[in-house]
């Protein structure tokens, strides 16, 4: 096994509606926790793809990122084993689109929509302190293009030409 360090990349879709915002509410290791729609960059994906495709698979809703609302690094280390993982989350911001008549995944036991007041009572809950501080930089306007982001086409598996 190598000894290199890797951080987990993962996305997460913060999707505000007439001032709610869309939480999953799932099991995990540590029991039932809310969490915005996110998962894993999966390989030959860019982080757009892997947002949109996350918030289909946990909400039924499709998704269509429109900003960047930051990148985040955070560490989690499990209260029932010696489970350790760093998080790079990079968050989006974006357009709520049609609702899917499809399960949700594994683990999703629902979709709830919270006003920050709401997100902010059940902070003990949260799968990770990620959730409030990208609802926090959301409502304080950080937005950043999507421009900033430039996916090579060699991680689609295309050749250098």
């Amino acid at each position: 096994m190598s000894d290199l360090w890797k951080p987990s990349v993962t996305v997460a879709a913060i999707i505000e509606h007439d001032g709610r915002f869309l939480l999953v509410e799932e099991e995990t290791r540590d029991g039932i926790r809310f969490n915005q729609p996110a998962g894993h960059l999966d390989p030959g994906e860019s982080l757009i793809h892997a947002v949109s495709r996350e918030a289909l698979e946990e909400t039924a809703f499709e998704f269509t990122p429109e900003a960047l609302v930051g990148v985040y690094l955070s560490r989690y280390v499990s209260s029932r084993s010696t489970e350790e993982v760093t998080y790079l989350r990079f968050a989006f911001s974006g357009k709520l689109g049609e609702h899917l008549d499809r399960p949700l995944d594994e683990g999703i036991l629902r979709t709830v929509w919270m006003t920050p007041t709401e997100v902010l009572a059940c902070r003990e809950k949260h799968r990770s302190p990620l959730v409030l501080q990208c609802m926090d930089d959301y409502l304080g306007g950080k937005r950043s293009p999507l421009s900033l982001l430039y996916t090579h086409p060699s991680v689609a598996g295309q050749s250098y030409a």
